[in-house]
């Protein structure tokens, strides 16, 4: 059925005013287009006609009750066929923040998670906040962490790692639980510092992100760290941490190494505060 409201481009509640006015613009605009002269022609003498657009209106609004209703894509509407306007609403609210925080939980138990820097000991290339002890920044980095890299390739040398601690770091550290550290050997490595310098092998590490004042003056080979006179060669899925502020970092010297599993991710990048926004 042709929809001659449409035709003249006026609300099926125009005034016959209105009509007119409508036909005689889209005359001039549209008039001279083929076919459609005769179209608009048919519109107007239905519409400007008082009986014959009752008529029309009566067939045009059957029309359109018998248009079958096409089924929503809405899942909440499939689910719940006979609610109230008002509860669809808020069930699809409910549906898309839950979703949502649905979809960040998994980010940050897979993908990447951020984490606060705590503590100086790996100053100055991660800030904590002051008063903190040895702390330069007012306030402490935010970091983030690849929390699936390492289910891909094997940690590598160098690399700002985020872990799970040993139980003797909260003896020894006075604290626990998640450490940032750098990571310095890997499996099989022969480690010790000579004078606060590192060896691996007998070869001294290039520790470019070493500053000259922040380092310690120990001497200590892998039979100095816990479990004490037990190890020559780091063993296989264990690894070596320390901090860059080696002066003032309570790390694998002190409680030992990081089981493979205790590892968590990669520090890739320094996100806030915006003057400190780096990649690692």
């Amino acid at each position: 059925m042709t929809d001659h409201y449409a035709t003249l481009g006026v609300r099926p509640e125009a005034t016959p005013q209105e009509i007119e006015a409508a036909y005689r613009r889209i005359a001039l605009e549209r008039g001279w287009e083929d076919g459609f002269w005769r179209e608009l022609r048919d519109a107007y003498d239905v519409l400007s006609d008082s009986e014959e657009r009752a008529r029309y209106d009566v067939e045009r609004n059957g029309a359109m009750l018998r248009v079958p209703k096409r089924p929503s894509r809405n899942p909440i509407d499939r689910l719940f066929p006979n609610l109230s306007h008002g509860w669809r609403v808020a069930i699809d609210w409910v549906v898309t923040i839950a979703g949502a925080v649905a979809i960040v939980l998994a980010i940050k138990a897979w993908v990447v998670n951020p984490y606060r820097i705590p503590s100086s000991s790996m100053e100055p290339t991660l800030h904590c906040a002051r008063p903190g002890t040895g702390c330069e920044s007012s306030t402490s980095d935010r970091v983030l962490a690849n929390r699936f890299i390492y289910h891909f390739r094997n940690p590598k040398r160098g690399e700002i790692v985020v872990f799970h601690t040993p139980s003797l770091a909260k003896e020894k550290c006075g604290a626990g639980g998640t450490f940032v550290k750098r990571l310095i050997g890997l499996p099989g490595d022969r480690w010790e510092e000579r004078a606060g310098f590192v060896y691996i092998d007998g070869r001294k590490l290039n520790e470019p992100y070493i500053h000259a004042d922040r380092r310690d003056s120990q001497t200590l080979t892998l039979a100095d760290i816990p479990p004490r006179a037990t190890m020559t060669r780091i063993p296989p899925s264990m690894y070596l941490m320390m901090g860059d502020n080696r002066s003032s970092s309570c790390d694998s010297r002190v409680w030992g190494l990081v089981p493979r599993k205790n590892l968590i991710g990669k520090v890739f990048a320094t996100y806030w505060p915006p003057s400190r926004i780096s990649f690692h």
